[in-house]
């Protein structure tokens, strides 16, 4: 399994609507196309013989990766004796408008010395199921299958027709060694969705689409209101949501990838291509709270669209845990059993069969995001409103059953204290704005079932003999996702039964400042097999701890956490016992929790 990189061996690149990861060896070996929930064009990440690659490099070499400062524009450099290179990795902003058309802009540069980089284009559509023809010329290539087309133009100067030797080989895939020295600049353009016609970019255009580039994310960055003390790590994370956010819809996906394992060679391979309730309203309280008030009224707006549609595609619930990028709700699983799954973790999945559990803290997630927009001016409409009554007025009637529960557990339902308590948030979030706004609703009613719902978590959610409170009300096993209850208003930090939950946590779930969701021999999930430490609950916990008191320790945990980043301040979803990155990458999630419990520690501290 030596040909698959380190999952943290990769930096991300997008355009706003769809995204590309790149490893410190110079390979594209992830990109969808022409959204992020799209079939791969290049998959090597999954199957490094079937999946598809773009690789550019001066041989069995691996390179160090930086950002251009304030920007999504990624680096690659490599260093020999022979000289020093660089491959410049970016994709010019699509905008709002949905299209096809899609540009990775891959540049090549000889910084010093001489240095022969070779080219190696293996596109494999459709998850490597649809076959390609290639059409080469001396100004690029045409890659063509019955659906789709994608064509490559070379950047270069008329008069260095010479300075790189091309072929295709029998299985119609490009190879090319390019020679350049000092001070050369030429490149390769990818563009999806056209068959031609191919053309010669000169290397002045490209600049041009370079500085364009590099000056979107510098102003787009400007706008952070953020001057805390973790300044540069709380950057790259909105960088990073920024890059996972499907700009036509305003949704924000989980992470750009699909398949990658929780644990290597395990069955805990997820397809995280789609937007979650869950994420796109934590999102809305990170946004506002580093300024980027667009993006935030954009989240909103998805969000309410989807309480807006009150679909009902998969039951009477109001709302589905997860939808595609642009809203629509059919996310079928199905296994791509020709891939053998990064370093042989199988089966890798395509789609979600999670999207149709019933997840009860979705609607707490979802009111107090509504809430908390309509607290800096983002209120909702009259239609609005009647359809967050409707949604409320269901929720009386359903909070009290069992539940998959926040984890998508695929071993059955059960009363996850977790959903109660979101179910009182947004039972309470809905009275707040009847009343702060002067809003027709049924307080009445509302108030007696968000009290109903306070008085059981109190009696069947607490845990006497862990004096803690537990993960469902048929087991004494603790859950990390807990740890957001102080920050609900539920409890106050300093209660002592918080208090006791938290000491419990910190010594049945915390493992050197890293933690575990649950522990699944305890509490059965329906899966084989064992997962990292969660990288949003680690983030969490510091939040907590922040807002319980104990500064030095959420403090300690929070810099801890920091050291689990890759190269480039990015993080997957777990962290393994060895300190690897498990799991899909780069998370929102993740990046979400990092910002938060940074905006609490600063404000704390």
């Amino acid at each position: 399994m030596a040909d698959y990189p380190p999952i943290a061996e990769h930096g991300l690149i997008g355009d706003l609507q769809t995204a590309a990861l790149v490893a410190t060896d110079g390979s594209v070996d992830w990109f969808c196309a022409p959204r992020f929930d799209s079939p791969s064009v290049f998959g090597a990440l999954l199957d490094t013989d079937s999946g598809g690659y773009f690789r550019i490099n001066p041989g069995n070499a691996r390179g160090k990766q930086l950002y251009v400062p304030d920007t999504a524009v990624l680096i690659t450099r490599f260093m020999t004796e022979a000289g020093v290179g660089e491959v410049i990795d970016f994709m010019p902003i699509s905008g709002k408008i949905r299209t096809n058309n899609h540009s990775l802009i891959r540049l090549v540069r000889c910084v010093r010395g001489t240095m022969t980089f070779h080219v190696d284009l293996a596109p494999r559509f459709d998850y490597g199921r649809q076959p390609h023809e290639t059409h080469l010329d001396e100004n690029g290539a045409v890659f063509e299958t019955p659906t789709e087309a994608m064509t490559v133009h070379l950047v270069r100067e008329p008069d260095d027709r010479r300075l790189a030797r091309t072929w295709v080989d029998d299985g119609g895939d490009i190879h090319a060694e390019l020679t350049l020295h000092a001070g050369d600049l030429r490149g390769l353009i990818l563009e999806t969705g056209a068959a031609g016609p191919i053309r010669e970019v000169r290397v002045a255009e490209a600049r041009r689409l370079l500085d364009d580039t590099v000056h979107y994310w510098t102003t787009w960055l400007d706008r952070s209101t953020y001057q805390g003390r973790w300044r540069e790590a709380v950057e790259r994370s909105a960088i990073t949501l920024k890059l996972m956010t499907y700009a036509p819809s305003g949704g924000l996906v989980a992470a750009p990838t699909a398949g990658l394992p929780e644990q290597i060679g395990g069955e805990r391979n997820w397809d995280y291509r789609y937007t979650w309730v869950r994420d796109a309203s934590f999102s809305v309280y990170a946004l506002l709270g580093l300024g980027f008030t667009d993006e935030a009224a954009d989240l909103g707006r998805w969000l309410a669209d989807r309480v807006d549609e009150q679909d009902d595609v998969k039951g009477n619930e109001p709302l589905q845990i997860m939808y595609r990028v642009d809203g629509s709700s059919d996310l079928t699983e199905e296994v791509l059993d020709h891939w053998e799954g990064y370093r042989g973790s199988a089966p890798v999945r395509i789609g979600n069969g999670a999207s149709g559990q019933l997840q009860l803290d979705i609607y707490g997630e979802a009111m107090d995001s509504l809430y908390i927009a309509d607290q800096d001016g983002l209120a909702a409409g009259h239609r609005g409103w009647g359809k967050i009554s409707e949604m409320l007025s269901w929720l009386c009637d359903n909070w009290d059953q069992p539940e998959e529960g926040i984890w998508e557990t695929r071993g059955g339902r059960q009363d996850f204290t977790y959903g109660r308590l979101m179910s009182w948030v947004a039972l309470d979030r809905g009275v707040r704005l009847a009343t702060e706004r002067g809003r027709p609703a049924p307080l009445t009613r509302w108030i007696r079932e968000r009290d109903a719902v306070y008085e059981q978590i109190m009696e069947k959610g607490w845990s006497p003999a862990r004096q803690a409170f537990r993960q469902h009300y048929a087991t004494d096993v603790l859950d990390s996702s807990l740890l957001r209850m102080s920050n609900t208003g539920f409890l106050v930090p300093t209660d002592p039964m918080w208090q006791s939950t938290l000491d419990a946590m910190t010594t049945e779930l915390v493992t050197d400042s890293l933690v575990y969701r649950y522990d699944p021999a305890a509490s059965p999930d329906g899966l084989q097999g064992s997962e990292g430490t969660f990288s949003l609950c680690t983030f969490n916990y510091a939040e907590a701890l922040a807002r319980s008191g104990r500064l030095d320790q959420a403090r300690m945990t929070f810099a801890k956490m920091l050291t689990y980043a890759n190269h480039l301040g990015l993080y997957s979803e777990e962290i393994a016992l060895t300190g690897e990155q498990i799991g899909n990458f780069p998370q929102a999630f993740t990046h979400l929790a990092l910002i938060n419990a940074a905006l609490v520690l600063d404000k704390a501290l």
